[in-house]
């Protein structure tokens, strides 16, 4: 796929995403483009039903699919499986950071924090398919650094029921990040503080 197609599209498949996770489905990404979504099993989405923009405004809506065999469920717990909340908020941080690159943002994403965050459902094996709503109230590219912020606030659902509130949710794109050279030691390959 080329970049501007890609900045244009407005659904993404599971090929699509995998794709992206895995660095391959742009054909021209520009320099310093190095936004992925993780890989199976961190990848917590199966599909992007609709993206749009207006301004510095936007809105995201994915789905993914529950699986009785899901990872999760075999560890988290023994005899009272449940997915952790915490994958949940992920897989809004994974598609803010999506939208940010799709905006344009260049460099690798990282999760920079939520506001609030409010459980009041489950997502257990037997359930069907957990929609993640969320609505970007800002997105803002920074030229002077390369760097790229969106804050959103998220519903995610599951069969169509509300089960999590996610507000303030916040993710960068930041350049000049990436450890490709994993795990060989390199500049990269401890952590430390982001500069915006």
């Amino acid at each position: 796929m080329k970049y501007q197609d890609f900045c244009g599209q407005r659904t993404f498949s599971l090929e699509e995403i995998l794709a992206f996770g895995h660095g391959t489905l742009l054909e021209d990404a520009p320099e310093g483009f190095a936004a992925r979504f993780p890989i199976p099993p961190m990848l917590m989405v199966d599909r992007i039903t609709s993206i749009e923009t207006q301004g510095k405004r936007g809105r995201i809506v994915a789905e993914r699919d529950v699986r009785l065999d899901d990872w999760f469920f075999q560890c988290h717990f023994i005899g009272d499986p449940v997915q952790p909340g915490c994958l949940g908020v992920d897989a809004v941080w994974q598609l803010i950071g999506f939208y940010c690159a799709w905006k344009g943002g260049l460099g690798s994403g990282r999760a920079l924090g939520c506001g609030e965050v409010e459980f009041t459902g489950q997502i257990r094996p037997y359930d069907g398919t957990v929609t993640y709503a969320i609505d970007i109230v800002r997105f803002a590219d920074l030229p002077a650094s390369g760097s790229s912020i969106a804050i959103g606030d998220a519903v995610v659902s599951v069969d169509d029921e509300p089960i999590y509130t996610i507000k303030r949710a916040k993710v960068g794109l930041f350049r000049d990040i990436q450890y490709p050279d994993y795990p060989l030691r390199s500049a990269n390959s401890t952590g430390g503080k982001m500069e915006s």
